[in-house]
């Protein structure tokens, strides 16, 4: 598991070599070596020079990043037996080893002089930002403080490591250990028979063939709540769902939640900031916590304003029906697709028999190659970490590869809910070029054998969504590996996956690619027109949903409160605002992944929201340019939006297209993006 990759495509991930109980000795190893290889670094008696320091510094560490890849796919994709324990001795030991980075002093000197150097204004624009970021991120983590400070922060880095390990530990145990079975076929009622399959194949694989199970997860809990008749069940399934680690048991993220914040602002008032937001978002485009809460504060009250007109909407329809009721967070999705249906006279159930998960694979693929002219050939000469996964040669339209893909769609025991997307390995072109591996990971249920699996809607955006981050790593072209692909700012990380999305409901792959499962006819034409007129329906529900959540990890992570109980800081944070109590947060804060798993995403739940103000523009560009067919205009707007670089060349963006000329360098400038 030490070893570099070999095989094909320039060496692959050993899956088929991975030994669980060997993972703790080999991270004692990789971690002993990559320490070795930045004591050398920082040691050295030659002076500091990009060379000799910085790239050093990318070249570092690549066994223990290949054994943290292998990792961690068994913790999101294969959590368990001995992983979730393994896991908890693990990351303490990658943080305590991170910290040891930071706190290098000699290392650090190095990094300063280099950054303080007049060489600096003989560096390319890369060079240049890979300082920059390099030298900015070690003062982030401490580089500046005195010895014992940075025992200080080691400790509490040690310490959030295991919490964030319990959190997600526990957000598991409640996505397995909550199931609604479902006994008597009619209260089937209402929903579609691609549901009831799911619903069936899930009992069948927790030794109950006899009944239907809705598993604790979105992909399970949403088209239940759309569609079941069942008031009672469907309660019970929403409270399964947003109670998830809210139970006051063993898995109760609370506590967990509560120490996390703590520690975090302990550790940002320690290196010189006001709070841990203001510390996160200095390296953002947003920068500071006023302006995230400035934009979502100005969406907000229309965005809830929009979801009073729904909740009428959805009563009007209830009260007609004569079921004397108060419509209800576990009614939101159900009367709304009622009210699409009287509205716009568009049932999604009509539209769910041509939404086929391997058909609209297809269309993304052929999207990437009309866009970016990939070109994708199914391998099965590489091993895979569960038969459920295949892996897809990328190459550009000379031939040459460009990377590899790995798709695991299916949900199962040990797997993370959602969807994500990884990097197995990163683009780089240092010494020779390096292409990259990645991989897209979701949880759809598996149909009966023989039949194909059909999606939402909601579940397609998805999909396109996060193949848009799987698109940022293979198109990366860059030198070093710190740029690559998703290495960019984190309210700019979502720009390229949210781009994606409006690919869906294009014509060209609906037509193409939206084909009814048993028939083969394309989507009908008056389907496609409803779809249409439908596309900004329910977005009252869409945008609160989020934005609620938005909000509260904001002010999450600015409040100047002691001790913060979560569960009562999220009522009173939602009573401020005037939450609508017809819907909740979407991710409620005992189980909300994206800020409490890692830092990733912490106080920076809101940069779904800043990409998306960058994508309404940039899809512009690409509708008004025409780049549906044109892979030089696409590579022109590719390299001023996907990449490290900042400036574009005005002669790579005037091609023809359709006989008539396009200066996309005009669009882009029209739009804002900086031109050269």
């Amino acid at each position: 598991m030490l070893k570099p990759w070999t095989g094909p495509y320039g060496g692959v991930p050993p899956w088929n070599l991975v030994r669980t109980d060997e993972f703790l000795g080999a991270f004692d190893i990789a971690i002993a070596e990559a320490k070795d290889e930045i004591t050398g670094i920082a040691d050295q008696s030659d002076p500091a020079t990009f060379e000799n320091t910085i790239v050093a510094l990318e070249k570092s560490g690549k066994t223990l990043q290949r054994l943290e890849t292998l990792f961690d796919v068994h913790a999101s994709n294969l959590n368990v037996g001995p992983i979730p324990d393994l896991e908890r001795t693990v990351a303490p030991q990658l943080s305590e080893y991170r910290d040891s980075i930071y706190q290098n002093s000699a290392l650090f000197k190095r990094i300063e002089t280099i950054y303080q150097s007049d060489a600096m204004d003989s560096f390319t624009v890369a060079q240049k930002r890979l300082v920059d970021d390099l030298y900015k991120t070690f003062v982030r983590q401490g580089a500046k403080l005195s010895q014992s400070d940075k025992a200080k922060l080691s400790q509490i880095n040690t310490r959030l490591a295991r919490l964030f390990t319990d959190f997600s530990q526990n957000v598991l145990e409640d996505e397995k250990g909550f199931v609604t079975w479902v006994e008597n076929e009619a209260d089937l009622a209402g929903l579609p028979e691609s549901v009831t399959t799911a619903m069936k194949s899930a009992a069948t694989d927790r030794g109950k063939p006899e009944q239907w199970a809705v598993t604790n997860t979105r992909s399970s809990m949403d088209p239940f709540l759309t569609y079941a008749d069942n008031r009672e069940l469907r309660e019970q399934v929403w409270r399964n769902y947003y109670n998830r680690c809210d139970n006051g048991d063993e898995h109760d993220n609370n506590a967990i939640i509560s120490e996390i914040l703590s520690l975090r602002d302990a550790r940002a008032k320690l290196l010189g900031y006001e709070n841990h937001a203001q510390r996160r978002l200095e390296s953002t485009m947003a920068k500071s916590p006023e302006a995230t809460m400035d934009l979502m504060m100005k969406v907000w009250p229309k965005a809830v304003a929009r979801v009073r007109e729904e909740v009428a909407d959805m009563q009007a329809i209830a009260d007609q029906e004569g079921v004397n009721l108060k419509i209800a967070p576990w009614d939101y999705r159900y009367y709304a697709e009622k009210v699409r249906k009287a509205k716009y006279d568009l049932d999604f159930n009509e539209v769910k028999p041509y939404m086929q998960l391997e058909k609209l694979r297809e269309a993304m693929m052929w999207a990437a190659g009309e866009l970016y002219g990939m070109q994708f050939t199914q391998v099965t000469d590489v091993p895979v970490f569960h038969p459920d996964v295949r892996v897809w040669r990328v190459d550009d339209q000379e031939g040459n590869r460009v990377g590899l893909w790995y798709l695991d769609p299916y949900a199962r025991e040990g797997k993370r809910s959602g969807a994500w997307m990884n990097a197995y390995r990163l683009q780089e072109n240092i010494d020779e070029p390096i292409t990259p591996i990645v991989s897209n990971n979701s949880n759809f249920i598996k149909g009966a054998e023989g039949k194909p699996v059909l999606i939402s809607w909601d579940d397609a955006v998805t999909l396109f969504h996060e193949f848009g981050h799987a698109l940022h790593g293979l198109n990366s072209k860059v030198n070093y590996p710190s740029q690559a692909g998703t290495s960019v700012a984190r309210d700019y990380v979502e720009f390229p996956s949210q781009l994606m999305e409006h690919w869906l409901d294009t014509p060209e792959v609906l037509r193409k690619y939206c084909v009814h499962y048993e028939t083969g006819a394309p989507m009908p034409a008056e389907l496609l027109e409803k779809i249409k007129k439908a596309s900004k329906f329910n977005q009252g529900f869409d945008t609160v949903e989020y934005l609620a959540s938005a909000i509260v990890d904001m002010k999450l992570h600015t409040t100047d409160q002691d001790k913060i109980d979560p569960d009562q800081f999220e009522r009173d944070t939602l009573a401020e605002i005037g939450m609508p109590e017809e819907l909740p947060m979407r991710h409620r804060t005992p189980h909300f992944s994206h800020i409490f798993s890692s830092d990733s995403y912490s106080a920076g739940y809101y940069s779904y929201l800043w990409s998306d103000a960058l994508t309404a523009d940039a899809a512009e560009v690409f509708e008004e340019a025409g780049t549906y067919y044109d892979p030089a205009i696409a590579k022109s707007l590719h390299d001023n939006v996907m990449s490290v670089g900042d400036t574009i060349d005005p002669a790579e963006g005037f091609r023809r297209f359709r006989g008539r000329d396009v200066d996309t360098s005009a669009l882009l400038r029209k739009r804002g993006f900086p031109v050269q």
